[in-house]
């Protein structure tokens, strides 16, 4: 048998039963999970007050009349492409922050001593039959250890590396679009907020008198012409908050779906080369 083979195997090993008693790895991952939940919730948070700014302004109609002509103006019409975007997006981020949830709990379950001593026993199996003379001639067993080593390997570590490798890809390339796609919700949902507000204030004012209602004429041209103009700029306003809201869906679902499942997929895929070394040496 080479020497090099049964050494990295023993490296391996010894490796491993460090890493899972020392907990370093799911420390990193349990910090990367719980800045993950967190920024789900806040854009979810985010997601839910857009949704429900709009359902109060769905139904908001803004009444003037300058020079005795009726202005009527819909603040819902200017929200009706990004409504049931959002709705959607709200049921993703369900979804999503569900997921990262699932993975904490997995994270604390596959981090328990109990499978860090299980992985140490696959290990020190594996270590007696690659140096116990007596067990080395048996290469089923060897190789059965050598390939339950890996099992309780992929069982201890596969979720902390995922974890640790979607956040590390996470914060190199999507963190800083995920912020801004945030905050730009976030002001969409102040600006809606306000028009409705102010929808709600001129229709008031209509309540006063004939007279009143003409002392103010000059006010309310001025004012018909202003709610028109914001009413433009939250139409520019919501197309790009539907453009944002999608960037947040492919982040979410890249983040949490398809980035674990490639890592996943390689991690598997690695260790099943190991486990086919197993039986050549």
């Amino acid at each position: 048998m080479p020497t090099m083979p049964k050494n990295l195997w023993t490296l391996f090993a010894v490796s491993v039963c460090a890493l899972a008693l020392t907990g370093v790895a799911d420390s990193f991952s349990k910090q990367y999970a719980a800045s993950a939940l967190e920024r789900a919730f806040v854009t979810w948070a985010a997601a839910r007050g857009l949704n429900s700014v709009i359902s109060v302004a769905q139904g908001t109609e803004i009444a003037l009349e300058p020079g005795g002509v009726g202005v009527n103006l819909t603040v819902g019409q200017a929200l009706d492409p990004v409504n049931d975007l959002v709705e959607r997006f709200s049921s993703v981020m369900l979804v999503a922050t569900s997921a990262i949830g699932l993975q904490n709990l997995l994270l604390k379950i596959t981090g328990t001593q109990g499978v860090s001593w299980l992985l140490c026993a696959a290990a020190l199996l594996a270590l007696c039959t690659l140096w116990i003379p007596a067990l080395h001639v048996r290469l089923r067993l060897r190789a059965f250890a050598l390939r339950f080593l890996l099992i309780a390997f992929l069982v201890r570590f596969a979720l902390p590396f995922l974890v640790i490798g979607s956040n590390v890809v996470f914060d190199l390339f999507l963190a800083d679009q995920q912020s801004a796609a945030t905050t730009a919700l976030e002001s969409t949902s102040d600006d809606i907020r306000t028009i409705t507000e102010d929808a709600t204030q001129s229709s008031d004012s209509q309540d006063s008198g004939f007279f009143s209602r003409f002392g103010d004429f000059v006010g309310d041209s001025i004012a018909a012409l202003d709610v028109r103009e914001r009413l433009s700029n939250l139409q520019e306003r919501v197309a790009g908050a539907t453009e944002h809201i999608v960037n947040l869906i492919v982040i979410f679902v890249l983040q949490t779906i398809l980035l674990p499942v490639l890592f996943l997929w390689l991690l598997t895929e690695g260790i099943k080369a190991l486990a086919t070394r197993a039986t050549r040496f």
